[in-house]
């Protein structure tokens, strides 16, 4: 029984950090799916350039507010 209450309080550190960076990996491949989804979209039809480029840009600041709210649950539960 002690050894598992020794294992236990032997791990030390902030768990928010990495709980923040694995939070992280779901904006960064949205992010990448995102605009490569664009400039093919881009490559394929040059006229909706415009338009693909404004919700492109829609699409990334949404997707990098999740890993925003990733971060301030990370500082709240810990």
């Amino acid at each position: 029984m002690t050894d598992i209450l020794a294992a236990a309080t032997g791990v030390s550190g902030n768990l928010g950090a990495v709980a923040y960076g694995l939070a992280a990996i779901g904006p960064g491949i949205g992010i990448g799916l995102v605009v490569g989804k664009a400039l093919e979209g881009m490559a394929r039809q040059p006229e909706a350039t415009g338009l693909l480029r404004t919700n492109m840009f829609l699409g990334i600041a949404f997707t990098e507010a999740l890993a925003l709210i990733g971060l301030v649950v990370g500082f709240i539960f810990t």
